[in-house]
């Protein structure tokens, strides 16, 4: 009885860490893929010396595993509102993954005394702002906002 118990409690912990993972991603469906011209920007301070990064490289940076940037300089991650429109598209064509997910490795994150959740700002105003004064910043803004005095970097596959 009980190392059936144990079993199951077992295979429930384990489904729970495999459906947070990154690896339970959004599927590469064309269908719900955007263009990447209407993709969110992904923009940084200036005094970031990175010019491009891998999908993979992002979503580290997102999840709060990659936290310093190749310089050396830390890195400063901000978001949306996760109930906006603009970030839940960032989530899933930039991220591959669903905002649920991100929040709930940020919760872990806090709870376990490991690490802190992203800045959050509340409009695409205050994020280009707030990434032009920070050294580190990163964010996203929409594909058709204004990016002055930062860098818009490219994504790839």
């Amino acid at each position: 009885m009980i190392k059936s118990a144990f079993g199951f409690l077992l295979l429930i912990f384990s489904t729970l860490l495999w459906a947070d993972s990154p690896a339970v991603a959004l599927a590469d469906n064309p269908a719900q893929a955007d263009s990447t011209a209407t993709q969110p920007l992904v923009v940084v301070h200036t005094a970031v010396a990175v010019q491009s990064l891998t999908a993979a490289q992002l979503r580290s940076i997102y999840l709060k595993r990659q936290v310093i940037w190749p310089d050396g300089l830390p890195v400063q991650v901000f978001v949306l509102p996760l109930q906006s429109a603009v970030h839940k598209e960032f989530s899933q064509t930039r991220l591959k993954l669903f905002p649920y997910q991100l929040e709930r490795n940020w919760q872990k994150l806090t709870f376990s005394g490991i690490g802190t959740p992203p800045t959050e700002v509340s409009s695409a105003t205050d994020m280009l702002r707030l990434i032009q004064t920070t050294p580190g910043a990163i964010g996203y803004l929409p594909f058709d906002h204004e990016t002055t005095d930062a860098k818009v970097i490219q994504i790839k596959p």
